[in-house]
């Protein structure tokens, strides 16, 4: 449908062309250069020339062309051929209404040479009428490239649109990915352990009171600390992506997770050999206590009671050095909690970012024993 605009436009050119219609008319009726005959043929030529700019859109060339037929017996149809030539420079490229706009120039010359005006030489009548469509095509040619440039623009802002959309999406995926990654590494290894002791109050029917009551305290404590992270995480995460801010666990809280791992009922023998671990870059450190909780949960998971070796060293290249071993278990067990399965995928994204290798796998040991081990090399720069 026609949009209000083009029909006003359109009205608009009706108008105009009639109106050279009959100045044009008056004009020759005036000054004795138009004869009846001559006013009755060109009229009944120019209706129809009026009537076909209401389809320039649709087919600029075509009526800018069948124009001629009336250009080239009359000049009363003058403002429809100098309409039609405008809209084929707005629609179609510049040198196909440069062809378009010298026919209208050279077909009307034999009619203005034959009937000349009495006012103007046929020279001067053909210099206005050069006139005339020369600015009918420079109009034109503007107009065309307004409206690419329009297009043009609304065509970027809808690519950048676009891609502010996609990019929007992709920070909403790496934010989940994230927050996925922290729920993992914070609540994994407390809800490990309350699962461990509430399985030790289902199993174990011979716990004395006292034993009840302080593995009920456990689990209180752990449930609480949880909860407590948990909402840490979550304010940081809902305000802002600043890792500075996030719940302070590093190496300087390596002796309170292995404490609670000993609880636990985990054997843990330490060996650090660090001296300035807050000397670490804030990453790395991170890093490496990330390394250690998922190390001692994955233990205490698939390994229960098996006591776990735990050495953090830097190296002669200047590496933080996090190595962790314990014994398979006899027989597979079935942990108590099912897994994500991405702890170990999440640790190696982990060190990777932070520059660093990762190693894990079973391995075998001095003597026939076969166990896991889990060893990382991270930067540590002077």
């Amino acid at each position: 449908m026609r949009r209000a605009r083009d029909i006003l436009v359109d009205t608009t050119a009706t108008v105009l062309t009639v109106l050279v219609w009959a100045m044009a008319a008056g004009a020759g009726l005036d000054n004795g250069s138009l004869s009846d005959e001559r006013f009755l043929l060109g009229s009944l030529l120019t209706l129809p020339a009026v009537l076909l700019l209401w389809w320039r859109r649709r087919w600029p060339v075509a009526v800018a062309l069948l124009m001629l037929i009336p250009a080239a017996v009359t000049d009363m149809a003058g403002g429809a051929a100098a309409i039609a030539v405008f809209g084929v420079a707005v629609h179609r490229p510049l040198r196909v209404a440069l062809w378009v706009a010298a026919a209208h120039f050279v077909v009307p010359i034999p009619y203005s040479v034959v009937y000349p005006d009495p006012d103007l030489n046929p020279i001067g009548a053909n210099t206005i009428a050069l006139m005339i469509l020369s600015v009918a095509v420079a109009w034109g040619v503007t107009v065309r490239s307004r409206r690419e440039l329009v297009a043009s623009l609304r065509e970027r802002a809808a690519r950048a649109e676009q891609a502010a959309e996609q990019q929007a999406e992709l920070q909403r995926g790496l934010e989940r990915e994230r927050i996925a990654r922290e729920m993992h590494d914070v609540l994994a290894h407390r809800i490990s352990l309350i699962s461990l002791h509430a399985g030790a109050l289902e199993i174990r029917k011979d716990l004395s009171r006292e034993q009840v009551v302080a593995a009920g305290s456990t689990i209180r404590a752990s449930a609480h600390q949880a909860m407590e992270e948990l909402r840490e995480i979550l304010g940081v995460l809902r305000t802002s992506a600043d890792e500075s801010l996030r719940p302070r666990l590093d190496l300087g809280d390596l002796d309170e997770l292995v404490q609670e791992a000993r609880q636990a009922g985990t054997p843990v023998r330490l060996d650090n050999r660090l001296t300035s671990a807050e000397t670490l870059p804030p990453v790395v450190n991170r890093t490496a206590f990330r390394l250690v909780q998922e190390g001692l949960t994955n233990a205490r998971k698939h390994a229960p009671g098996a006591a776990v070796h735990l050495e953090i060293e830097r190296t002669e290249d200047g590496d933080l050095h996090v190595w962790l071993h314990n014994p398979l278990p006899a027989q597979p067990v079935r942990p108590a909690l099912p897994g994500s399965r991405s702890g170990l995928v999440g640790l190696a994204e982990r060190v990777s970012l932070a520059g660093g290798r990762l190693e894990h796998g079973p391995r075998r040991t001095p003597g026939p024993a076969v166990g896991f081990h889990l060893e990382a090399w991270l930067p540590w720069p002077t």
